[in-house]
């Protein structure tokens, strides 16, 4: 392999000339205590930290980045602190979705604009993770990602809590006059007790074991709880390889291929992941090149032949991620995958070591948590892609986390053309429902929320739940969260607001939804439907100014992993190199 030289350094640009714009970069690096030692001759690398007391998932972030530094100097390598905008999942509204495109942008022109020649990308909470690898795949330094992890185990009573999953099943209980105020508090108390995002199989953990998958974390990475030692020494472990993939000059481009993203889809299936993963990973691939781009189609095609193996909820019964890191975590998992000839295990990853290299030696301590492919928790993969007259462009549903009545479904539609007039129907205890409806959430996707936020999940009415009713057949344009379950189809494409067949759904029309044939259908006539479309009025702007503005004026739609038109790889020529005077 041959090694880039200091010369050939990014950085070099800013530190190395004998000119006056040069003496500013080194005399301003000089005012923050550093002298030429610091950098001369070694690599800068930048660590973006998503680091915020608002994202308690990432509340370990302001000491982990402290370890990455230390692996930095050790391997002979300057390291410098970005922090970036921090998109925690339980505080930002209307939704992190919303942001997750601004992040991407921050990450690249952060790295492009300073004298960085490696990254080191540190997310965990939902959209961080693709946020910071679609910025670093633009941008095109060398990175390695080091994921948050997720926290402890929850418990109440005895009882193991799963964060989001055990949150629903709970707040059922309440409206259902089955738990007290009491109980709910020590619930409360008691349901997230550590650092680290969420400890079911939610996006998070999804997104996690995927970059993973992709073979752009050290190996094992992505299951380690946390506050775990280990995910210290992870940390600084991430940090020394950064540098020498610096010298190496090991970019995104030169790493990935479509076949890693093929990867990454047979681990998402085989964890049960969350429904956001195909929004995320499509996005990511079309970053990565059109030579490496996935789509919908492709995560059906793998969903047929990728068994759910994770026993971890909300797609299994009973354990959490810390119970899938003790049985032998990702790796233990992508090895069962390996064995049944499911993975291309010739594929480098960040660590200089192919895939196949990475899993000599991983074992599964727990044939409960990881299944063998021969007992998975589901045959088929985790999700779903249906396609019909009511989503052309696809719309998506977690088979593995949905109740078998709901397979094959038709029932009459129950329409909401807005979040609160559905919260408030809800919650009626005299609303004329059946489990046998379909209740439809509308104008919820990502120009119509804005942001296509997660109300997927949309709550049983309050009597169906007293009646002891705990599942039923859901369709929205919006997401919901990876802690979910429930019959819930989700990400219909194109979206109602801008005149997707959702938004010409009637209360009372039939509405049919069936798995095994990959089907969803509006039994209504095309003559009718041309008829409605003709008398259907485009909803106001949702945004006259601002983030909003930008926001609505480019994104995509839910197949295509709503990124920015103006963004994704293919759009132009790649970003020149700032120039300096």
């Amino acid at each position: 392999m041959t090694r880039k030289t200091y010369e050939q350094l990014r950085s070099a640009r800013w530190y190395a000339p004998d000119d006056f714009r040069s003496f500013g970069h080194r005399s301003r690096t000089m005012q923050m205590g550093f002298d030429h030692a610091d950098w001369q001759g070694k690599p800068v690398i930048g660590i973006v930290n998503t680091w915020s007391d608002m994202n308690s998932c990432h509340s370990h972030f302001k000491q982990r980045v402290e370890e990455v530094k230390r692996g930095i100097l050790q391997a002979g390598g300057f390291p410098l602190e970005l922090p970036a905008m921090s998109l925690g999942e339980a505080f930002m509204r209307p939704t992190t979705m919303l942001y997750r495109n601004l992040l991407a942008i921050q990450t690249e022109e952060m790295l492009r604009c300073h004298p960085i020649d490696g990254a080191v990308l540190m997310g965990g909470c939902d959209k961080t993770t693709p946020g910071l690898l679609m910025g670093a795949f633009s941008m095109g330094v060398p990175c390695i990602f080091v994921p948050a992890g997720p926290m402890l185990r929850g418990n109440w009573k005895g009882q193991v809590l799963g964060s989001g999953s055990d949150g629903h099943k709970y707040w059922d209980e309440r409206r259902a006059g089955r738990i007290t105020q009491a109980q709910w508090m020590e619930i409360e108390g008691g349901i997230a007790r550590s650092a680290g995002t969420c400890m079911v199989m939610g996006t998070a953990a999804t997104m996690m074991g995927i970059t993973e998958g992709l073979g752009l974390t050290l190996p094992g990475a992505s299951s380690i709880p946390a506050v775990d030692a280990n995910h210290q020494r992870m940390a600084t472990r991430s940090g020394r390889r950064i540098v020498e993939m610096v010298w190496e000059d090991l970019t995104p481009a030169k790493l990935l291929t479509r076949r890693h993203f093929e990867n990454a889809i047979t681990v998402a299936m085989a964890e049960g992941c969350s429904t956001n993963a195909i929004i995320h990973l499509v996005a990511m691939s079309r970053r990565a090149g059109k030579a490496c781009e996935v789509t919908l189609d492709d995560f059906d095609a793998y969903s047929r032949k990728v068994p759910v193996i994770a026993n971890i909820r909300p797609s299994g019964d009973k354990y959490l991620m810390e119970d899938f890191y003790y049985a032998g975590g990702m790796r233990g998992l992508m090895k069962r995958l390996a064995d049944g000839d499911l993975l291309h295990l010739d594929l480098p990853t960040v660590n200089g070591q192919t895939v196949g290299q990475n899993l000599e030696g991983a074992e599964v301590h727990h044939e409960d948590v990881i299944r063998p492919l021969s007992n998975p928790i589901y045959r088929e993969g985790a999700l779903a892609v249906l396609r019909g007259n009511l989503a052309p462009d696809g719309c998506v549903i977690k088979p593995s986390a949905c109740s078998a009545k709901f397979q094959q479904h038709t029932g009459p539609a129950m329409v909401f053309d807005d979040y609160p007039s559905l919260k408030a129907a809800i919650d009626d205890p005299d609303l004329d429902v059946t489990e046998d409806h379909v209740i439809i959430l509308r104008n919820a996707g990502p120009q119509g929320g804005p942001g296509m936020p997660e109300w997927g999940m949309v709550p049983i009415p309050v009597k169906l739940v007293k009646q002891g009713v705990s599942d039923m057949l859901r369709i929205s344009d919006a997401r919901m969260s990876g802690t979910s379950y429930g019959a819930c189809v989700l990400h219909v494409s194109p979206e109602s607001y801008i005149g997707g067949p959702l938004a010409l759904v009637r209360n009372g029309d039939l509405v049919s939804v069936d798995i095994p044939a990959r089907r969803i259908h509006l039994e209504v006539s095309d003559e009718e439907l041309a008829a409605r479309r003709a008398a259907w009025v485009p909803p106001p702007p949702r945004y006259e100014r601002g983030w909003g503005y930008l926001f609505t004026r480019h994104i995509l739609q839910a197949d295509q992993g709503c990124d920015f038109d103006v963004l994704e790889t293919a759009f132009g020529a790649p970003t020149a190199e700032p120039a300096i005077y």
